[in-house]
């Protein structure tokens, strides 16, 4: 009976959902467009997508935890928020695509003699600053600053000796920098007390400077958008749990929204049956991995099964315990919990080239059923 009753579930999902996938584009688009600024710290990026998402799940039919259905929570952070200039040899080079500042970066302005230290490291000691070249340029995001200043380039775009440098860097550190978790929710039909929960977190890392912005299209404006689309399917097709729907801030900077949120619950903890976070569900060329399924192992094994009778993915991959993302906080205090991300297929990662436009989401529909499927057989 439970097998039947999940192939009925997924029937109904495969006849309604097929046509959301536009906007499950939409979605992305604009969560990745400049409007959000890399959905960050400069330019209300962060803030304007909190509230994009509210009125999403506000239109999906969701409940609120609280009447803004946000939950607000401090953290230190710095930011670059303006000039943002460098020249190598005379050469200027661009923000985002030639070099990257590190993030825990002074600002200065200054120009100097760059002493070889080995083959990849220059210093500028008396400015304080060090350059490094690499092969991928990939930025995050930090909560402190340092007394020097850190940049690196891309290899292939400076000679394999750099000489001489010019900088004109602004950098402002917050020590409260203001964010929100979105919370909503979907009540259950006859089991209310219990809650399945789906999690994804909506920053990213913003913007380097006035004109270069990190759109995180993968990372992770997909999971955001399949964490809208499950809200709306599950608003209008309630189960028998009620269903929590959070979009975490400050995941970049330390799984800092998460991290509140368990130190601060909308509901209690210890009724949660199922947590599925949901990060980085964009491609899907090589399957899926799912970290926690070698703790968790009988529902790793349910949804295997899922995945076996319905052919979703070439490839689930069972991880171990990891704090790699939003998960984690909720692991700790015993909740079984999934976090499911997607393999393959483009390989822009915390870099300029994670767009909108290149993503092919290759399992987001696949990934919407088998979650589906999961919950239905978590009820059986």
């Amino acid at each position: 009976m439970k097998f039947f009753s999940t192939l009925s579930a997924v029937f109904i999902t495969l006849t309604s959902y097929s046509q959301d996938m536009l906007y499950a584009r939409h979605l992305i688009d604009t969560l990745a467009s400049p409007a959000f600024w890399g959905r960050g710290y400069t330019k209300q990026g962060m803030a304007k997508a909190a509230d994009f998402i509210e009125a999403e799940f506000r239109k999906a039919g969701l409940h609120g935890f609280s009447e803004k259905f946000q939950q607000p929570f401090t953290y230190p952070v710095n930011t670059f928020p303006g000039k943002m200039m460098l020249s190598i040899d005379g050469k200027q080079m661009i923000p985002g695509i030639d070099f990257i500042v590190s993030p825990e970066s002074r600002g200065l302005k200054a120009s100097g003699k760059l002493i070889q230290q080995d083959s990849i490291r220059f210093f500028d000691r008396k400015n304080k600053i060090e350059v490094i070249l690499r092969n991928k340029l990939t930025w995050s995001v930090l909560n402190e600053t340092s007394p020097y200043t850190r940049i690196e380039l891309d290899r292939r775009k400076v000679s394999k000796h750099p000489s001489r440098l010019a900088v004109d860097i602004e950098n402002k550190f917050i020590p409260k920098f203001n964010a929100t978790n979105v919370c909503g929710y979907v009540k259950g039909t006859t089991h209310a007390d219990s809650l399945l929960v789906i999690t994804a977190h909506y920053d990213h890392l913003g913007g380097m400077g006035a004109d270069t912005y990190f759109p995180g299209a993968n990372d992770n404006a997909s999971g955001v958008a399949l964490l809208i689309e499950l809200a709306k399917y599950y608003a209008k097709n309630p189960i028998q749990y009620s269903i929590a729907f959070v979009a975490f801030g400050g995941e970049e900077a330390g799984l800092r929204g998460s991290a509140y949120f368990v130190q601060h619950p909308l509901f209690p903890i210890e009724k949660i049956r199922f947590l599925t976070n949901l990060d980085l569900t964009g491609t899907g060329d090589d399957g899926i991995a799912v970290v926690n399924a070698q703790v968790f192992k009988r529902e790793f094994a349910m949804f295997s099964e899922i995945n076996q009778s319905q052919k979703l993915f070439t490839q689930v991959k069972a991880r171990g315990k990891a704090a790699n993302s939003d998960h984690y906080w909720f692991t700790e205090l015993g909740v079984p919990s999934f976090f499911i991300y997607a393999m393959g297929g483009i390989q822009a990662y915390h870099d300029v080239n994670d767009k909108a436009e290149t993503l092919p989401l290759t399992e987001f529909q696949d990934l919407f059923k088998a979650i589906v499927s999961f919950h239905s057989m978590l009820q059986d």
